[in-house]
């Protein structure tokens, strides 16, 4: 079984990239359960087909080739966040409605463009589904700046964001600027949607960002606590996964998902059985 992780490249480098995304999902997956924003976050993962699908149209009919579809998904995916967290602040009696505009929107648009590039869209299938083994070094250098531009982020901000998500009026009372802070959240939710595409794909993006979450959650009530304990999680959700994928001939991204499903199924008796927070 060990053999699996030092034979092969392929798994050697989906591990890495594995372990790399879940800081991000664990910290700020922390912040999208507790802020109780996980519609938005779907909303956002789902609006990046748009993005993709223009970067792959221009690539492929208008010659330029160094247009990567990821560049795409991070504009689309902050561009979304930043609109989304404006309608949210302005027009919350309409805010679902809107929001569920915006998630269709992004994937006609993408559809549109898909429709329109000749040639195979291989690379946003990947995208869509997950394909962690075809991960490259420039993934891999990818993840690494985004995480520690996410953790800076958090951690210079970390009492803000905690007031943010727990006592807005507090917040403002405090001088925080809530609506620019917000604003940053959502920002930080869009890159990390977009780091854990490359992992489980967009349409289950949103498993690996909030269930692991969800499931700390059940055990304490800390922030700070929880953050650890989210991204040990995803660490052991994407090793278990990666394994069981690979000695069961299933899809990586599909079985992190599924097992991040059932651990939290079956950690609810527990908590049931154990009753408040330790």
């Amino acid at each position: 079984m060990f053999s699996l992780f030092t034979d092969n490249i392929f798994i050697q480098m989906a591990l890495l990239a594995s372990l790399l995304a879940s800081f991000a999902s664990g910290v700020i997956g922390s912040f999208v359960v507790v802020k109780r924003i996980s519609f938005i976050a779907g909303s956002i993962a789902h609006s990046v087909l748009g993005g993709m699908g223009l970067c792959l149209w221009l690539q492929r009919t208008q010659g330029l080739t160094w247009l990567d579809p990821i560049w795409g998904a991070f504009a689309s995916a902050i561009a979304s966040a930043l609109f989304l967290g404006w309608i949210h602040l302005n027009y919350r009696q309409r805010e679902d409605a809107l929001i569920a505009a915006i998630w269709s929107t992004g994937m006609a648009i993408g559809m549109i463009f898909l429709s329109l590039t000749p040639g195979s869209n291989v690379e946003l299938l990947n995208l869509l589904f997950g394909n962690i083994l075809w991960i490259e070094n420039r993934d891999i250098i990818r993840l690494i700046v985004l995480d520690g531009i996410i953790l800076s982020l958090v951690a210079l901000y970390y009492r803000k964001f905690l007031a943010l998500c727990f006592d807005e009026e507090q917040a403002i009372l405090q001088g925080v600027h809530v609506r620019a802070l917000y604003l940053l959240l959502l920002s930080l939710v869009a890159v990390s949607i977009v780091l854990l595409m490359q992992i489980i794909g967009t349409i289950l993006v949103i498993a690996l960002l909030t269930l692991p979450a969800m499931l700390a959650t059940l055990f304490t009530n800390r922030l700070a606590v929880m953050m650890g304990l989210s991204v040990i999680l995803c660490a052991l959700y994407s090793i278990i996964g990666l394994t069981a994928a690979s000695v069961l001939n299933w899809p990586p991204a599909a079985t992190i998902a599924l097992l991040s499903a059932l651990s939290y199924l079956l950690a609810l008796p527990i908590k049931k059985k154990f009753g408040k927070y330790r």
